[in-house]
């Protein structure tokens, strides 16, 4: 779960009030309204005018006259009140003047809105009295904002502990995130809405009888059930004889008596939408639109809106409260510390000291014995036993009480056994107590909170055992003695604690639920109490369940149909907008903010999620050194090695046996130092030897090194000193100029996150090597010295912590040796040790053939044998696939989907003992089983081997699926009785699609994430096992054998109940059809019958639990609380509502958060603390990113270029989603040939299309069609714009059906555009995307067990007779209709009434002896075990694994700038360098253009030249040295600067912490390293340079002198000549190019010099650097390098002198030694002394 904090902490701000300012001023005249009671008056005030208008409806004055004058004299003295204070506000503060006024200060003005509103409805309840207006007149409505006068009661608690600003933040945040969530989810309700208008239309065809007359429908005219029709004869349902299919709206209904659920128009269609997405009601929907539709497209568009709105899309929902509320507990404790630690009350801590003289914290008990009980009772009471008697007393409590049940109206409940075992108990547990306060005295045991509950506890069961209130609501005292056993799990002691340990949290959200119920039940109460025919908001009881049950989602929409009913056709939409606006705010905002507080009771504090990484990194280090019993069952047996005798040798002496073992490693290493001396030979293909043993001269290298270890390793030692010499300086020198503040004469420019990170480091290493010496600190103040040696304390732990992971990994590491040692011993001491079924051989060759092809698999991962990189080709998905198991599964794989889908054929009338077709298939699946299993077993054994088939589960799961496969196939029953273990077998075989499990990894993968979590799980299961035990004991002591009523509601008494009556029959639940004068309902005669409920009683425990059970899944609970009110009480549905909203609000929410926590655990992520979270979905956003397809715009300023220039404006892009929309708007009716409205909307879509056309022209011709087609969002309109046009010509050619359905199929395909064109929608949808593919093998996971159980079902049920829910659409007759009913069971959709349809038994249903689908009976405790196994399986857990998945894809993209790693803007920004630099769009660039990227990266990613030189060497070294100078990918540069924009100690985990530091160590030293390597040769060649430039100024001035004095003796005859080979030789010398080594791994192109050197005439006298190499100053060139040489001829003869110049060796030591310091001390502190063109040569 995703947690954003600050990145440092902020100066300490006043915290924010943004409750009412109370404080007014000290001077005013009027003193009483700054008193603090009066403050305390008004607030209770709030709730009486609450609680005054919750009573002011008509029918409550019905039933209650006096109230009228009792309301309206409460509302006159508030009104009084709430005025005066009004009025002395206004006096004090002023009306409209000052800053303060009144009208200004925004609590104060809904203050006044409150006393008008008041005075208003005090006003009408006047006129009301006075009978001037009726009491059910519509101005009632004029009380709706009374009940927003809750807010005073609790608006001063609005003050949180945080400043305004980031309050303030937090809140326009998740406010935009919620926003924009809520457009996401109306964009699938409008696109759902306009698939639903073109796909369906209106469901107006019902079948009626065949005289039915227009304008004469009545109930008796429709078929019993109603039942929806097609007048198509192929497609639908079509009418029995008797009836003929009839649109109804053509027979004269109106809309208002159809009802409004349909896909009519847009509006009604996204109605429907909203409803179905709810998972209310959409089966029904789904059954109306088979018989009306063909059939495909029904399940096509329900099943698929289900998957998408309602476990998709809507869970982004409690993914944005989640991270909001996290984020908001970061803040909280980053400004103020950590949550409190969870300490009892009943201990605390001191110091003690210890006998070694130090001191250490001791927990003491406070409860010490303070009573007057003697000290054996004091012991007593402290010991074990006691306290072990006591919690074994209240479990026998416990199965005494869970044992009562109904035992008939005659019998004497007040004096059973039940209520003497009772009485006997209570007089334990008063002893109980009286024992305790006399031992600890009553100051000390109420000092206990669980003291005091036990306390309330034998009050309230005292009270309970007294005659007149057994039995009474005084039960409930009795029942919750079950909590008391929670002390005997210290686990599940301490996840309660957790959960409900910090109760401030999750009780203030249930007050929040308590009041919003409150308000919203008392604006609906004044909103409909005077609407005719609509008793559900009559008075506030009944406006309260009401508004319940929308919270709960249970018949949610009844609720909304009967109000639009009752309203009327005009305020129909209002109404539906109201309590969809309610409903959507109730259940996805309230309910998730549970799950978030669930959630954050469950995280660890931050300080603790390291210390708990660490712990958990030396936990999975301790992993078993021993090996598995089943291989640890050798060592009971004697060793036996194998033994060997030489033979072939002479008998003079006699040769022991020797173990088969060493002569077979000698033998190995003769053949192998064979090879390598085969190999060797120049004949040999290669000159190293393959072998992984070492060879003989391996061997001779190893003992000469052995001989000089000691020498090696004191060079080691010196060399590894003199290392941290030099790091030291070099840490230092920086560590001093970051100090000295050397940039103080740049300007200002605020750095960019890779410098601050990059210096970040080196600071960090600079104070690890311990470089903050004395002259660093010199100079400094005492605060800064105390804050530098904290920090060097701090890195000093860090390397601590370094020095523990590395300890765990050795740690590791010799775990898994020994492991290897033992099970090497056991090979070679055993004989028998991984012998397959102890015949086979360890290296037969049948073993090893099956080996192979066991373990064959597909390979297309080509490396590159210079590098050793994996080419990426063309089809890698594929390959990855087609790798992902080995051939064999493979295989199975197919053989298994085979074998399910023969399966899939296999019904009640159509068995595989009498198919013949279909028993080959399953001969095939045992055949190809069996050989699989052979070959592994003959490959890696059964059970004792180490690799063995049976060595987990899945093998065992391999094993008993094959055996009752086998044993299936050989039996073969050809009659198998119901219940019979024929039966039971056959719905054994049904678990073979559990196949894919085993064979799957990933699905493996699923199991275990599902599994690992299973102690949350249990924990969470038995704490709802707990309520439903007390509340189940509690229901049976209260409604035993009080729910049975006679199903006539006119008889009363159970003597009356007999004879026959006739009961009405329910035709339909969506026509609102009246009856007509002596119009009767159609109906039937039954019996009188008196007995309970069909569904459920509480007659005893067993029941009521599983009543219970139903209620906590919220489906059926209606039905349960209405009985209860009917046939009990009134007063009693407080009962059912209290479970409901426990087991809804904490129960429920608690599968989801503790599936939520176990995932983020299985996945890694529990335990991450905020910047590694951070880090975490940075590199997940990193990954998804993708390079830019949008060509650059064109150089010129021609006709392309402003063509570009419009198509990529923002106007131009809005202009063209508004066109999207308004051609999506013309879908809103369905499109008919019939229709004539249909034919101008075509027309209008034809404009549309030829506008589009018109876009996709002018971005083609702006960026050309090879740009063009580079986006995959504009071949995506190419596409869709090609279809349009194709659509044009087709319309007006042909003009008929198929043409419409084409051309709205073209618009919803354009409708999908718009999310590419917002950004928000883009993140959202992407979100979707990624969650369904990570959740892939999740949903396939659920599937297979859906088809498990959909098989099962069709043996066990598939001839139950027809029920209230078992009918022709919901039945198990077929593997393909069950698999339907399932997939309804997991939304919920009324399962427990499909189970008890399946329970059904005799006298009810028709028993066969023989065969089980010759009976029409169900299965009770088959059903039982059935339904709810796989309720909670799916609808618990792995529906609750999506939203984790989603919570966790949802934080990939909750980041902002704030977040201080790489936004949204950073990658952007990066995304348009890249395209700029990769100018073939082919996703990679050659190594050597990186640094164009990098030096043209600004903003956040910027490398500054001239303060972060070295931080760019390094990251061009960094990509030359993980990808050897080849070509580097987008996701390579852009993973490269992730890292070097984060904090790496803060941010990554311990492993990659510690990889990522050697890394970027090593990257520093080889830098170093060619910083050193290259300056040297350049000093030489320098050198060089000079000696030769001197030896050239000697050689032409004794040229000269020679010349002067021939000249002077003889003029000679002069002859210039071409210079001879010396002087060129010499000449090119000085003007050529530094030389590059071949052979070293430059840094970047920065260290090497490709230009030409060029040196101003201003800069020739003082030394230059050029491209990172230093310059000597040179001396002015001679004149006579510029000319010919001139050659002097003596008597004919060419003479050639060659003059070598000896330098001073003492001259040029010292001009070297200072050269070479002034380089020292200028790379020491990294200082430049020229802006870029010494790095780079662009």
């Amino acid at each position: 779960m995703l947690k954003r904090k600050q990145s440092s902490r902020v100066e300490a701000q006043p915290v924010t009030d943004f409750g009412p300012d109370e404080s007014l001023s000290d001077n005013a005249d009027i003193l009483w309204i700054n008193k603090p009671w009066v403050h305390s008056l008004l607030r209770i005030c709030a709730i009486i005018s609450v609680i005054s208008v919750c009573m002011n409806t008509p029918m409550t004055f019905e039933h209650y006259p006096p109230l009228q004058y009792v309301t309206f004299a409460l509302d006159t003295l508030l009104m009084f009140l709430y005025t005066a204070e009004m009025i002395a506000k206004m006096h004090i503060r002023g009306i409209v003047k000052g800053d303060s006024s009144y009208v200004k200060d925004r609590w104060c003005v809904f203050d006044g809105f409150m006393v008008f509103c008041l005075w208003v409805s005090l006003v009408l309840q006047v006129f009301e009295i006075a009978d001037i207006v009726d009491q059910m007149s519509p101005w009632g409505m004029l009380r709706i904002p009374r009940p927003l006068i809750m807010i005073r009661a609790f608006r001063i608690y609005f003050r949180f502990e945080l400043p305004r600003t980031r309050i303030t933040n937090i809140l326009k945040r998740s406010g935009e995130q919620i926003w924009s969530v809520s457009i996401f989810l109306l964009f699938f309700l409008l696109l759902y809405g306009i698939l639903g208008v073109q796909m369906f239309g209106t469901f107006t065809y019902h079948c009626v009888v065949n005289d039915t007359k227009p304008g004469n429908v009545t109930w008796n005219s429709l078929a019993i059930p109603d039942t929806h029709c097609s007048p198509e004869l192929e497609e639908g349902y079509q009418c029995p004889p008797g009836f003929q299919c009839m649109d109804l709206e053509d027979l004269g209904l109106s809309r208002q008596e159809l009802g409004y659920s349909g896909f009519n128009e847009i509006g009604t269609s996204i109605f429907t939408v909203y409803e179905a997405a709810s998972q209310e009601g959409w089966v029904f929907l789904m059954y109306r639109a088979i018989d009306s539709f063909p059939r495909w497209r029904s399940y096509f568009y329900f099943i698929t809106l289900i998957f998408f709105l309602a476990w998709l899309v809507k869970n982004v929902f409690i993914a944005v409260i989640i991270e909001t509320f996290a984020e908001i507990r970061v803040q909280f404790q980053q400004m103020w510390g950590s949550r409190s630690s969870t300490t009892s009350t009943a201990t605390t801590q001191m110091f003690h000291e210890d006998a070694a003289g130090g001191w250490q914290l001791v927990a003491v008990d406070v409860n010490k014995p303070q009573g007057r009980a003697p000290a054996c009772l004091q012991q007593m009471m402290r010991s074990s036993v006691f306290h072990m008697f006591i919690l074994s007393m209240v479990t026998v409590d416990v199965i005494v009480a869970a044992s009562n049940y109904h035992k008939g109206d005659s019998f004497r409940r007040q004096y059973d056994e039940f209520y003497l075992a009772e009485v006997a108990f209570t007089v334990l547990f008063d002893l109980e107590a009286l024992l305790k306060i006399w031992c600890l005295g009553f100051t000390g045991y109420i000092s206990s909170s669980l003291h005091k509950f036990e306390l309330l506890l034998v009050v309230g069961t005292t009270l309970h055992v007294y005659p007149d209130l057994y039995h009474s609501q005084f039960t409930y005292f009795q029942v919750l003695r079950v909590v008391r056993l929670i002390k005997i799990s210290p686990a599940l002691e301490d996840f309660v604690y957790k959960i409900f340990g910090p109760g401030k949290k999750l009780g203030s959200l249930v007050v929040f639920t308590a009041s919003l119920l409150i308000v919203m039940s008392a604006i609906s109460l004044q909103m409909f109490c005077f609407v005719e025919e609509l008793d559900r908001f009559t008075t506030f009881p009944r406006a309260f369940m009401s508004m319940f049950q929308i919270l709960t989602q249970e018949g949610w929409v009844d609720v909304m149909d009967q109000t639009l009913n009752a309203v009327g056709h005009m305020w129909a939409p209002v109404v539906a907008i109201y309590f969809i606006l309610y409903h959507l705010f109730a259940t996805l905002i309230l309910l998730s903010l549970f799950v978030a507080v669930i959630l954050d009771n469950l995280e660890l504090d931050e300080d603790l999620k390291k210390l708990k990484q660490l712990k958990q990194s030396e936990a999975n280090a301790d992993t078993k050194e021993k090996l598995p019993l089943r291989l640890r069952i050798f060592e009971k047996f004697p060793n036996r090695p194998q033994m060997v005798k030489i033979s072939k040798l002479p008998s003079d002496f006699t040769v022991p046996k020797i173990r088969e073992s060493f002569m077979k490693q000698f033998i190995d290493r003769q053949q192998q130092d064979t090879c390598c001396l085969l190999r060797s030979l120049p004949s040999a293909s290669s000159s190293s030897c393959d072998h992984p043993k070492r060879s003989a001269i391996e061997d001779n290298k190893y003992i000469d090194q052995k001989l000089r270890k000691s020498v090696f390793s004191i060079r080691a030692r010196n060399l590894l000193e003199k290392e941290t010499a030099v790091t030291k300086i070099l840490r230092a020198c920086t560590r001093q100029r970051m100090l000295s503040g050397s940039f103080e004469g740049q300007p200002a420019k605020e750095r960019s996150i890779l410098s601050v990170q990059h210096h970040i480091r080196q600071e960090r290493r600079s104070l690890r090597h311990g470089s903050n010496s004395q002259r660093i600190s010199r100079g400094k103040s005492l605060e800064t010295l105390t804050q530098d040696h904290s920090n060097t304390v701090r890195y000093r732990n860090a390397q601590r912590e370094d020095s523990e992971i590395k300890m765990i990994q050795e740690k590791k590491e010799q775990a898994e040796m020994k492991r290897k040692v033992q099970e090497e011993e056991l090979r070679e001491n055993h004989p028998y040790f991984d012998k397959p079924l102890f015949i086979v051989g360890r290296e037969h060759r049948f073993r090893n053939f099956c080996r192979v092809v066991v373990r064959a698999r597909f390979n297309a991962s080509k490396t590159d044998p210079v590098t050793g990189a994996v080419k990426n080709t063309k089809y890698h998905q594929l390959y990855d696939l087609l790798g992902l198991v080995t051939y064999l599964d493979w295989v199975m794989i197919i053989v298994t989907i085979c074998s399910c889908i023969s399966m899939m054929f296999e019904s009640p009338f159509r068995r595989v003992m009498h198919a013949p077709t279909l028993q080959i298939a399953e001969y095939v699946f045992v055949i190809f089983m069996s050989i699989e299993l052979n070959l592994k077993i003959m490959a890696d054994g059964l059970f004792f081997t180490p690799t063995a088939v049976i060595r987990d589960f899945g093998g065992v799961m391999d094993i008993f699926i094959y055996l009752v496969s086998l044993i299936f196939l050989c039996w073969m029953p050809q009659n198998v009785p119901a219940e019979s273990g024929a039966q039971l077998l056959m719905v054994l075989r049904c678990l073979r699609p559990l196949r894919i499990f085993k064979l799957v990894p990933q699905m493996r993968k699923v199991v275990r994430e599902l599994f690992s979590g299973f102690k949350e799980i249990f924990l969470v299961s038995i704490l709802l096992l707990t309520l439903m035990l007390v509340f189940a004991s509690f229901g049976v002591q209260l409604f035993a054998g009080k729910l049975a009523k006679c199903n006539d509601p006119n008889i009363i008494r159970r003597e009356d109940c007999n004879g026959i009556f006739r009961i009405n029959v329910s035709v339909s639940k969506n026509l609102n059809l009246k009856l007509r004068p002596g119009e009767k309902k159609p109906g039937f005669w039954v019996p009188r019958v008196w007995a309970n409920p069909r569904n459920f009683n509480f007659d005893n425990v067993g029941n009521a639990m599983l009543a219970l059970f139903e209620v906590l899944s919220l489906k059926g609970w209606v039905e349960v609380r209405d009985v209860i009110i009917h046939r009990v009480g009134p007063m009693h549905g407080i009962y059912i509502h209290v479970f409901v909203f426990l087991g809804c609000m904490i129960g429920l929410t608690l599968f989801v958060g503790v599936v939520i926590a176990n995932f983020n655990e299985n996945k890694g992520t529990a335990l991450l603390t905020v910047d590694q979270r951070r880090w975490e979905d940075l590199k997940s956003r990193l990954k998804i990113a993708q390079p830019l397809h949008l060509p650059p715009r064109p150089d010129n300023d021609g006709f392309r270029a402003k063509m570009y220039d419009i198509t990529q404006h923002p106007f131009f892009k809005r202009t063209i989603a508004l066109l999207v929309l308004a051609q999506s708007v013309l879908l809103s009716v369905k499109w008919d040939v019939e229709d004539p409205v249909t034919v101008p909307l075509a027309t209008m879509s034809v404009v549309f299309t030829f506008i589009f056309v018109l876009e996709v022209t002018m971005k083609i011709i702006a960026m050309s069609p090879a740009g063009f087609w580079q986006s995959r969002r504009n071949r995506y309109d190419l596409l869709v714009t090609s279809l349009g046009v194709i659509w044009v010509v087709l319309h007006f050619a042909l003009l008929n059906a198929y043409t419409y359905m084409m051309g709205a199929c073209v618009i919803v395909f354009r409708f999908f555009s718009i999310c590419g064109k917002h950004v928000t929608l883009k993140m959202l949808l992407l979100t979707v995307v990624v969650s369904m593919y990570k959740s892939f093998f999740i949903i396939v996971g659920m599937f297979l067990l859906l088809l498990c159980y959909a098989f099962a079902g069709v043996v066990l049920f598939g001839t139950v007779k027809y029920g209230e829910n078992i009918n022709r659409h919901a039945n198990f007759s077929s593997a393909g209709k069950a698999i339907t009913v399932l997939f309804r069971i997991v939304t919920g959709e009324d399962w427990n009434k499909i189970m008890h349809d399946c329970m059904v038994q005799p006298p009810f249903c028709t028993p066969d002896e023989f065969t089980y689908w010759a009976t029409d009976c169900g299965n009770y405790a088959g059903a039982l075990m059935y339904f709810c196994s796989f309720y909670v399986i799916i609808a618990y857990i792995m529906l609750n694994l999506l939203v984790a998945i989603i919570v966790e894809n949802f934080s990939l993209f909750y980041s902002t700038e704030e977040d201080q790693l790489l936004s949204y803007n950073d990658l952007r920004h990066f995304q348009i360098i890249w395209n700029m630099v990769d100018d073939k769009r082919e996703g990679v660039i050659p190594t050597f253009r990186v640094k164009f990227l990098l030096r043209l990266l600004r903003g956040r990613l910027e490398v500054d030249l001239d303060k972060d030189k070295l931080l760019f060497k390094h990251m061009c070294y960094e990509m030359e040295r993980l990808h050897n100078g080849g070509d580097v990918t987008f996701h390579d540069v852009l993973s490269m600067l992730s890292y070097r924009s984060v904090d790496i100690r803060k941010s990554l985990q311990l492993e990659e912490l510690l990889a990522r530091e050697q890394l970027e160590y090593t990257i520093e030293e080889e830098v170093a390293k060619q910083t050193i390597r290259m300056w040297l040769k350049k000093c030489l060649k320098r050198i060089r340079a000079k000696q030769q430039q001197s030896c050239s100024i000697i050689h032409s001035l004794r040229e000269s002198q020679q010349q002067e004095l021939s000249r002077f003796l003889n003029p000679p005859s002069i002859e210039t000549t071409q210079p001879s080979d010396d002087m060129n030789a010499n000449s090119q010398d000085n003007n050529m190019q530094p030389e590059t080594s071949s052979q070293q791994q430059l840094l970047s192109p920065t260290l090497s010099d490709r230009g030409g050197s060029r040196q101003d005439a201003a800069d020739a006298g003082k030394p230059q650097r050029k491209f990172g190499q230093w310059r000597l100053p040179s001396a002015p060139k001679p004149i006579s390098h510029s000319v010919s040489s001139v050659n002097l001829r003596f008597g004919g003869r060419t003479t050639m002198k060659s003059v070598v110049c000896k330098m001073n060796p003492m001259t040029d030591a010292a001009s070297c030694g200072s050269e070479v310091k002034k380089w020292w001390t200028r790379q020491l502190t990294v200082e430049s002394d020229e802006s870029g063109d010494d790095l780079l040569d662009i």
